[in-house]
């Protein structure tokens, strides 16, 4: 059996601060959402999706987390593609408004395209890119 995988969870320090960033600029929807029942409100778990992808791979949040202080150098990410190079200068100016743009827009060699970085705000750095072999944009192939 080759494995496939389903899901990311991260526990961050606000919840809905990321579901409400993963909603606005990534365009993800809660799928899914419980807690655990008890009075104070509990534990509660949210589910992300792009639309029409729910069976696909999911971002699962859960409460509790420290928070990521991610140094400049360390370029772990969580990766979106675009449809075009405009929709990522519209991500990015966006994202400068709202205080949360990392990497301004810039082009690299193939694979790698045109791309921006946001933080999220747990401090996650979140690329949106045009022009790799994944995705929207894929199709341009080198030198998209």
């Amino acid at each position: 059996m080759t494995p496939s995988l389903t899901h990311l969870a991260l526990h961050v320090r606000d919840l809905d601060a990321c579901i409400a960033f993963y909603s606005d600029f990534c365009g993800m929807k809660t799928v899914h959402e419980r807690d655990d029942g008890s009075d104070d409100g509990g534990f509660r778990v949210v589910w992300l999706a792009e639309p029409g992808r729910e069976k696909d791979f999911i971002i699962v949040l859960l409460p509790g987390g420290p928070g990521r202080d991610q140094a400049e150098g360390d370029f772990s990410h969580f990766g979106f593609a675009l449809e075009s190079k405009a929709a990522v200068d519209a991500v990015a100016a966006r994202a400068e408004s709202e205080g949360c743009l990392a990497w301004a827009p810039r082009q690299e060699p193939y694979p790698v395209g045109y791309y921006c970085g946001l933080r999220d705000p747990d401090g996650n750095f979140v690329e949106f890119s045009y022009g790799q072999p994944l995705g929207p944009g894929a199709e341009g192939g080198a030198g998209a």
